[in-house]
């Protein structure tokens, strides 16, 4: 029985609507394209996981698609609270959140639209003081939930927030509507250095020939934070504009909560099969995969689950594997598992990496053993080469953090190669 139709929002793709997703009085979400949209041969699909269609898309796919763009776990708790609605009604938190979030979509009421142009004036940058305190709030009202006309949202468990670069390298919050450029992750208490690792390890995959997105560590108030440049923006005639993006998890249908492998989420083997399935030309991309599942194991990454890797559409409408984001060090904290997100052929955690993962991750993935093992000598190589030469870490972190981190690093690398040539 179809239960009656409780509210609606306009799911809007830039300038045009693309359909409407609601909520039934059972509480269940359906959407459904637009009529122009579907039959506009040229209006892409707005994830791998809905094909254009007439028939609507039930609650399933639509809290694994579009309830994939919020936070998660204690994030998405207090934004619940701060808003006081039930952190388990993703419609109402997109009704809250939806105007700027990853990708090309925007969630708004049926009587609003978009803002596309506004005046020439920028946002004015905050004082440090006022982004100590605006930082110091997050962890009460994430997301600035409710606060002054806000409505972003960015998935994933650890706070973050959209903002706005000025010219002058100052950092605003986005107006109503408008694009962020940048997001800002606060370092937790709980991770010291959290910032400096990740920013090393950003800076280390480009260093070392890997798409990875662009961020610089900063201190405000004598908190560290880093500022990461949003990959799913791009500056035309001066003006911001969104390109779409969805995560792995969002791709195959899998809701956030099962983002992990061992919960019954994506495993290698189901992401480079969505890769060859969803890239324009798949075979290139399915390379860059390879590299980035390879250097997360040569980092120490074990937290690279089906939300750190998505797809991107560009402007011309290509798509491709996305720069790599969230890249962490993770094992050194002794208190993170070393658990693998995915398991890398049979190694289950980090330390159990031997000659027998490359040849089961190899086959997993379809690809030849030898490439594979191949590149991850040249990597465990490239990274060690690139520490010891010195990485160039944007804004200049302490010296002390970098030196542990590249120790860390290194050390990992050359015990890598080790057991890749270990009978």
């Amino acid at each position: 029985m179809t239960l009656p139709i409780l509210d609606t929002l306009v799911v809007w793709w830039d300038d045009r609507q693309a359909g409407e997703l609601s909520i039934d009085k059972g509480g269940a979400m359906h959407f459904a394209y637009a009529p122009e949209w579907q039959a506009d041969e040229t209006a892409p699909a707005l994830s791998h996981a809905m094909p254009k269609q007439q028939k609507p898309f039930r609650d399933h796919a639509c809290k694994a698609v579009f309830g994939g763009l919020l936070p998660e776990e204690s994030q998405r708790t207090a934004i619940a609270r701060a808003l006081g609605v039930s952190p388990d009604n993703p419609f109402r938190l997109l009704e809250a959140l939806g105007g700027d979030v990853a990708g090309a979509l925007a969630f708004l009421p049926k009587d609003e639209e978009p803002l596309h142009d506004h005046s020439e004036t920028t946002p004015e940058p905050l004082q440090e003081n006022e982004l100590a305190e605006l930082l110091d709030r997050l962890p009460a009202v994430p997301m600035l939930a409710g606060e002054g006309g806000a409505r972003l949202s960015l998935a994933g468990a650890q706070s973050k927030l959209p903002v706005l670069l000025t010219a002058d390298g100052g950092i605003a919050i986005p107006r109503p509507g408008e694009p962020s450029t940048h997001l800002i992750k606060p370092e937790p208490d709980r991770f010291a250095g959290l910032a400096a690792n990740e920013a090393f390890c950003l800076a280390l995959a480009r260093a070392v020939g890997i798409d990875a997105a662009h961020a610089e560590w900063r201190e405000v108030a004598g908190k560290p934070l880093l500022l990461v440049e949003r990959y799913d923006r791009m500056s035309v005639e001066g003006k911001t504009k969104r390109l779409h993006q969805e995560d792995f998890a969002q791709a195959l249908s899998v809701p956030s909560n099962r983002k992990y492998a061992a919960e019954g989420g994506p495993t290698f083997r189901d992401s480079f099969a969505l890769l060859r399935s969803a890239a324009t030309r798949p075979a290139r991309e399915v390379l860059k995969l390879a590299e980035a599942a390879i250097f997360n194991l040569i980092i120490g990454n074990a937290d690279a689950h089906a939300k750190n890797y998505s797809l991107l559409r560009r402007e011309n409408g290509e798509v491709v594997l996305a720069p790599l984001y969230d890249l962490v060090a993770t094992h050194m904290w002794e208190e993170l598992s070393p658990k693998l997100a995915m398991r890398f052929g049979r190694a289950a955690t980090l330390d159990e990496f031997d000659r027998e993962s490359v040849a089961r991750f190899a086959d997993e993935v379809v690809l030849g053993a030898p490439y594979i093992r191949r590149r991850v000598s040249d990597l465990a190589r490239a990274v060690t080469e690139e520490i010891e030469q010195g990485v160039q870490v944007p804004g200049n972190p302490p010296e002390d953090a970098v030196a542990t981190i590249a120790e860390a690093l290194s050390a990992r690398a050359k015990v890598l190669s080790i057991k890749l040539f270990e009978d």
